[in-house]
Order: structure tokens, then sequence, then C-alpha cells
């Protein structure tokens, strides 16, 4: 069973962007929903514990928290530009993040820097999601795992989106999920895949996913 979800609060919470919602996850009823992609990928983790971790599209850094609880050293990347002040939101709370700008298509990283990659409903929003996977790989260590949550796509779940939140989920992804699980085929053999709530009607998915060798 998994406890507690240590997350960044929502009152130190930094917007960085129109489609970073880190809000959602402290609201009624949607809260439970948006939070169940966070233990998807902790049960995918499964208690391990890690050397050096990124998290691609850390966004707010909501998750930040419950993720340097499973690493010695913690690192993210996102396009936006307020690593510093989502950083400072994290030290309030003691938790050390090396935080940058940059693409998920050109990480600032040596080969095989980290054995965890780490990516929430993040993937979806990437252009080019071959180039995004060639650069994981490259930046996974051997033997290291990217663990990527990625949202449903499906018309029921794009109006109960709507119902709930406003948001336009043709709108903000633009086609993209329904590319996402042949680019991460081509470039990854999946381990361990789960869903939210089920497989038949999945809100997310969750892989663990490793290298093609």
């Amino acid at each position: 069973m998994l406890g507690q979800l240590h997350l960044l609060p929502e009152e130190i919470l930094v917007k960085t962007g129109p489609v970073d919602h880190a809000d959602w996850n402290f609201r009624p009823f949607l809260g439970a929903i948006q939070r169940s992609r966070f233990r998807l990928l902790l049960r995918l983790m499964d208690g391990e514990r890690f050397d050096r971790l990124l998290e691609v599209g850390y966004g707010s850094g909501v998750f930040l928290p419950e993720l340097a609880r499973r690493c010695r050293e913690l690192h993210g990347i996102d396009i936006h530009e307020e690593p510093e002040r989502v950083a400072a939101s994290l030290r309030k709370l003691d938790v050390g993040a090396t935080l940058c700008s940059a693409s998920a298509e050109r990480m600032p990283f040596g080969d095989g820097s980290f054995d965890a990659v780490v990516a929430v409903s993040s993937f979806e929003f990437i252009s080019d999601f071959d180039r995004a996977c060639a650069e994981i790989v490259r930046v996974l260590a051997p033997g290291g795992a990217f663990f990527v949550v990625t949202p449903g796509d499906s018309p029921i779940l794009d109006v109960g989106l709507k119902l709930l939140t406003g948001a336009d989920a043709k709108r903000d992804y633009e086609g993209r999920r329904s590319a996402v699980m042949p680019a991460l085929s081509r470039h990854f053999r999946i381990e361990r895949a789960q869903a939210f709530p089920n497989s038949t009607f999945a809100i997310y998915r969750g892989l663990r996913l490793r290298k093609k060798t």
C-alpha cells in the first residue's frame, strides 16, 4: 500500500504556464484523479531508490518532494523560465533539486547521466517524440528505467475534463496523444504497464520502460 503523497503545497506553487494545472491536485474529486498519476508511477517504481533521477517537464515542481525521497540526487528540466522560483518553493520544504530550462529534445546532460527518468503528464506536450526518446535513451545509464504516465485518448474523457475544468483537451494536446505509444514503442521495450482506473477505461496509463538492445 502507498502512503501519503509528499507534494508541494498549493499555497507555494508557481504557475509556470497555461497548461500547468498543478492546483488541480488539490481540488475536490478532480484532485483524487490527478493524484492517481503519481500513485501509478510510484507503483511502477515498486519501492526502488535511485542514485540520479531526472523529471522531464517538472512544471511547478508539485511532484518533486515525493521524487526527492526516491533518489540521492534529483534533477528536472522544463521549457519554462521559472526554475529559480520553483527551486525557492522547494527549499521551503528542505527539498534540493537541480532545475534548468531545457527541452526534452535537447538535454544538457552527458550520456548515461541518470538511472531513472520520469515524465508525468508531460511527454504528450513534446513537439518531436522521436527526438525526445532518443535523448532519453542517451541520458539513461545502462540498466536505467524510463517511467512515463500519459493520459488516455477518448472523446468521453475529453468531455469529462471539459465539465470538470473547462479545459479543451483537443486544443491543448493538438492530436499528439495518439502518437505517444507508437513513438515510445520505437525506442523502448515495456517492462511493466498499469492503468487507472483499469486497462479497459484508462484515464491514465503508466509504463516502466527500458532501452531496446
